[in-house]
């Protein structure tokens, strides 16, 4: 840590830099953007950051995001809720969303399969889509997990649970390049992937 700072800046800077992507010096330059910004603006960035702390939970039902015990996906009556999209990760439901092609449901597994970092099935929420599946009225499960490896092991390994229900599953077509994450597609190209997702076999 630089000398000359007071415990105070110091203590700021350093956990600044825990966060991803910001190294020492950005850390130094948001450290000081903050001391010179208006109090108002500085407490608003403080109180932004506790709310999402304390304000946002897990949907009781998909597991994405939400401030109330259902999100408002799962709560819109417009939806078609025989329909489920599969998804690894909440950020994967808003960058979806942002192709305006989804009218479905989703369920966020909170990660993928991954033996070797010890991320066993147990620990995602695949249990939890078992469940809402084995409770009748869906139609086709869409797998919308990464296109990589670990994502496609893990839409492999949910297929054979759900296999014996008979729901239609399908893949998001390989608009997306294979190794990349839905996080970096466009959304025409995720439109494309919508439109010609496949049967999981």
């Amino acid at each position: 840590m630089a000398s000359g700072y007071t415990e105070t800046v110091n203590k700021l800077i350093e956990e600044l830099g825990k966060l991803p992507g910001i190294g020492p010096k950005t850390a130094e330059r948001l450290a000081f953007h903050i001391l010179k910004s208006k109090t108002t603006e500085a407490l608003a960035l403080a109180q932004a950051i506790s709310d999402v702390k304390t304000k946002i939970k897990q949907c009781k039902i998909c597991y994405n995001f939400a401030e109330a015990d259902i999100c408002s996906i799962c709560s819109d009556q417009r939806r078609d809720k025989s329909r489920i999209c599969v998804v690894e990760q909440p950020k994967d439901v808003v960058v979806l969303e942002k192709t305006g092609q989804c009218k479905w449901v989703y369920h966020v597994l909170g990660g993928h399969i991954a033996p070797l970092d010890g991320i066993e099935p147990a620990n995602l929420t695949i249990d939890k889509l078992v469940e809402r599946v084995r409770a009748g009225g869906i139609q086709e499960i869409i797998m919308a997990t990464n296109p990589n490896m670990l994502g496609d092991g893990t839409a492999l390994y949910i297929s054979s649970l759900l296999k014996s229900t008979g729901v239609k599953i399908t893949r998001l077509a390989r608009g997306l390049a294979t190794g990349s994450t839905l996080e970096y597609a466009s959304p025409r190209m995720l439109s494309d992937a919508i439109t010609a997702r496949q049967l999981l076999e």
